[in-house]
């Protein structure tokens, strides 16, 4: 099974937002945010949170997903 890493931290300092000011913006849980923003590769990500983090940053879904294994 594949590895993905989500950029939320780097989209987040491109705005100069707080993980919290993100998980407001979106409507994701703070701990969902917290979770995605320092694991170093999950198997597996809930798409509904990505469908509004990407649109929170106005980026494609696979803009915010990168593949560290496949």
């Amino acid at each position: 099974m594949g590895l993905v890493r989500l950029r939320i931290k780097e989209f987040a300092a491109k705005q100069n937002w707080t993980l919290k000011e993100v998980s407001d913006r979106s409507g994701v849980p703070y701990s969902t945010i917290k979770t995605y923003a320092v694991s170093s590769g999950m198997a597996m990500a809930d798409v509904t949170a990505l469908c509004k983090l990407a649109k929170t940053f106005n980026v494609l879904i696979e803009d915010l997903v990168e593949i560290i294994k496949e």
